[in-house]
Formats: structure tokens, sequence, C-alpha cells
């Protein structure tokens, strides 16, 4: 069966995607249209550039989060360094060696720019915080003059991944300024909005969180947990309404627990872990989910 796919942001947890892409693909489903944000950003432009669920797998067991944390050198010492990245670069990493990492493996499947792709097949979020707007890749290109065809989709993963205050922002160039682009989950961490106007065939969404009705309350007693639940009802309550009004009977939600969206340095047990997670939770959905 053809299915369109949305992969939720989760950063280093979007390792449980690849689970479900498994289970999906060992059941028959195929892919025609795919979304994604953040994490969701990467496993949907690997999908559509071709790449099996055998072949995800072998990619996530062959590569070190840690490589690639790119930090800037500097005669500093770590810890002022670090102070130093956040508040001139806006971020502990520049992200470079992640978007390379990106492009070489699209690269392997002849996937360089859009134009290399079917038109339509994969659309990204990410977040434009210098003039307040979602932007959808490649769709909204044209409005910053930059075509479509021509944009490398690495580079859109990569603007999309840009985890704020981690990865330092994209600087989009264009002849009308620059804008400054971050993480797509800061407006919409799971965009399966996308589709509704065009429901062709059937949308699946995997997201990395828990239902409504699991999802645990904000506890909220000092000034870094009013952040952290700033963040997460900005993160979660655009999508929430799309969610609860129509979709939430295809969605596979796989709640990841102890493992942190920036912790680049899981161990292969974890991986696994995530991996079978994701694999698990999907054939339990895929038992009793009808079109």
């Amino acid at each position: 069966m053809q299915i369109d796919g949305v992969f939720s942001g989760g950063g280093i947890k979007g390792v449980a995607l690849a689970g479900a892409y498994e289970a999906l693909e060992e059941k028959g489903y195929c892919f025609e249209r795919l979304a994604g944000t953040s994490a969701g950003a990467i496993i949907a432009a690997f999908i559509a550039a071709g790449y099996t669920s055998r072949e995800v797998h072998s990619i996530i067991d062959e590569v070190d989060g840690r490589q690639l944390l790119d930090q800037r050198y500097s005669f500093l010492p770590l810890n002022i360094l670090q102070w130093v990245s956040i508040y001139w670069r806006l971020g502990l990493y520049k992200g470079d060696t992640l978007e390379k990492w990106i492009a070489d493996k699209l690269k392997a499947k002849g996937i360089i720019a859009f134009g290399d792709m079917k038109k339509g097949s994969l659309r990204l979020i990410a977040s434009d915080l210098t003039n307040g707007t979602m932007i959808v890749l490649p769709d909204d290109l044209p409005r910053y003059g930059l075509n479509p065809e021509m944009f490398p989709v690495a580079r859109a993963v990569r603007m999309s991944c840009s985890i704020p205050y981690f990865f330092e922002p994209i600087k989009l160039k264009t002849d009308k300024g620059t804008s400054t682009v971050v993480d797509g989950g800061v407006l919409s961490n799971f965009p399966i909005w996308l589709f509704s106007k065009e429901r062709r065939r059937p949308v699946i969404g995997i997201s990395l969180s828990p239902n409504e009705k699991e999802r645990p309350k904000n506890s909220i007693r000092n000034a870094f947990e009013l952040f952290g639940a700033l963040f997460e009802t900005m993160k979660d309550a655009h999508d929430a309404r799309h969610i609860a009004t129509k979709y939430e009977q295809n969605i596979i939600f796989i709640p990841v627990e102890n493992v942190m969206a920036t912790e680049f340095h899981l161990t292969p047990q974890k991986k696994l872990a995530l991996i079978e997670l994701g694999k698990s939770r999907t054939e339990q959905f895929l038992k009793q989910w009808s079109y």
C-alpha cells in the first residue's frame, strides 16, 4: 500500500523512527510523500532518497554521534568557550559536520538538490526567527528569492535540525536580507497538517511523544522548569489541535523515556533499544489500524 508519512522531531531520540520505518516496510507499506521536522527531517530525507530500512539501520550503527558535534577551536578554556559560542554564535556546535554527513549520505543515492527528487515527495519544516514565521521547505523558498530546484536537500535538513543554542542557526542570505533559521520544532514539531488538504492516500504519522492521554503535566516550581514548560508548550501546542481533531487514529506514538534529545553519545545498546522500541510500537499499531 502506498502511504504518506510524517516524522516528528526529537533530536537523537529520532533513532526510534528507524525502527518504525522497518516495521512499516516489512508490512509492505511504501512512502509516496514524506514530511518531517528536525530528526524526522533526516529520516524523511533518507527514505525519500531511496534508502531501505536496513540501510538506515546500518547508517545509525556506523555513525558516532559525537563526531557530528563540531566545536569551534579557541585558546579559551572550554567552559568560557561554550558561553562565548552561545552568546556570539548562538550555538555550542557549528553544525557543518552534521550537514556534510547528511549531504554525503544523500549524494550516495544521487540526491544533491530538491530537483533531483520527485516534485512534492519531501517537505521539511524550519523556523525563521528574523521574520517570525514558519518555513516549509522547499515550498517557501521562492519567498526568499531562491530556486527550490537548485536548493541543497542537506542544507534544508540542517535548517530543520538547528536545535536552539545547541547548533548554530543557519543564516539564510538572500537579496532581501539575512534570516536566522532554527529548528522547525520551535513552530511545528510534527507537521501532519501538511497533508490535510490533499489526502490522496492514507497518512501515517510517527511521533516521538506520548498521546494526549499519556502526556504528563508540566511541573513548574522554578524558573528553569518554567522555561522548559514554555518550550514544550510552544513546540507541541500548534500540532496538538490537528492531532486531536483529525489524525490521532493514524499516529504511531513512541514515547521515548530516559534519553535526552541532545544525547549524541548513545551507546550501541541504547541505539538498538530505541530502534526496537520504534519497531515494536509500530507493529502494535498496525495490528489494529485500518484505513
